[in-house]
C-alpha cells in the first residue's frame, strides 16, 4: 500500500478538517479547495483525497473523475477520522473503499464484470468481493484524479475532449502512469468509450501497456441507456483480452 508520489493531502487535511459541515457543496467547490480553472473551457478541479495506491493490485478499474458524489464521501471519511492516531495512508486507504464507484454504478459494473467470468481468475465467487474482502486486489483510480467540473456540473469526458485540452491532458498524462508505475502490469478496464480513448493514447506513447487494456467496456452508469448493447457487442473480445492476459 501507498500514497500517490503527487499527493497533495499534507497541504488540505487540516483544512478539511476544519470544515463544519463535509458534505455541503458550498464548503467544497470554493477557491480553498481549487486547483484548476479554464474559463474558455468552463471547466474547474478541485482537491479530494482520491490518493491511494494498492501496489499490489492484479486489477485497475480506471474512471473519467471522481464525481460531487464521491468527492462529499471522500471529505466526509477524512472529517470524521480527525484526532485519531492513524496514519495518512490509511484515512487515504478508508477514502478509496468507502467513496470508489460506490452507489448503483457500482452494481451495474460488477454484473458486466461478472459476465466477462473475471472473478473465476482470480479465484472469486463474485467481483463484487473486489469491494469487500478481496478489495487488495483492485485499485481504483481515475485518468483524471481531482473532480472537475464543466459548467458546474460533474465532468462526463466528452466536451472538452481530454486530450486536446491542455489542462485536462496534462493530468491523464503526468499522474495515471506515475500510479500504474507503483504496479506490476495489472489488468485495466477502462469504464467507457472516453477512458478507453485516454489508455489508448498513453499506450501509443509507450506509458503504459495496450495488451493489459480490456478494450470496449461500456461506462456502468445507469445513466448510459446504451451499455448493454455496448457490451455485448464487445462481450468476446474482452472475454479474449482477459483470458489471454491470466495466461
Amino acid at each position: 500500500m501507498a500514497i500517490a508520489t503527487y499527493s497533495k493531502f499534507t497541504s488540505f487535511k487540516e483544512t478539511i478538517h476544519s470544515l463544519t459541515n463535509p458534505v455541503d457543496r458550498e464548503e467544497l467547490m470554493k477557491e480553498t479547495f481549487l486547483l484548476e480553472r479554464d474559463e474558455k473551457k468552463n471547466l474547474e478541479m478541485y482537491y479530494a483525497p482520491f490518493e491511494h495506491v494498492n501496489e499490489h493490485a492484479k486489477i485497475v478499474i480506471v474512471g473519467i473523475t471522481p464525481g460531487l458524489h464521491q468527492m462529499k464521501k471522500s471529505f466526509e471519511t477524512v472529517w470524521n477520522n480527525e484526532g485519531e492516531e492513524i496514519e495518512d495512508e490509511e484515512v487515504l486507504q478508508k477514502v478509496k473503499n468507502h467513496s470508489s464507484f460506490e452507489g448503483p454504478m457500482r452494481k451495474n459494473l460488477i454484473t458486466m464484470l461478472d459476465e466477462l467470468e473475471l472473478h473465476t481468475y482470480l479465484n472469486l465467487d463474485s467481483t463484487s468481493e473486489l469491494f469487500g474482502p478481496a478489495s487488495h486486489l483492485i485499485q481504483t483510480t481515475s485518468v483524471l484524479p481531482y473532480p472537475v467540473f464543466y459548467k458546474g456540473k460533474n465532468f462526463s469526458g466528452s466536451t472538452p475532449n481530454i486530450l486536446k485540452t491542455e489542462v485536462l491532458h496534462r493530468y491523464a498524462l503526468n499522474h495515471l502512469p506515475i500510479e500504474l508505475e507503483k504496479l506490476n502490469d495489472p489488468l485495466m478496464v477502462p469504464l467507457g468509450v472516453n477512458v478507453t480513448k485516454v489508455l489508448m493514447h498513453l499506450a501509443e506513447n509507450n506509458l503504459i501497456s495496450a495488451n493489459s487494456i480490456v478494450n470496449g467496456f461500456p461506462h456502468p452508469s445507469g445513466g448510459n441507456g446504451h451499455r448493454h448493447r455496448q457490451f455485448a457487442e464487445k462481450k468476446e473480445g474482452m472475454k479474449e483480452t482477459i483470458r489471454q492476459y491470466f495466461r
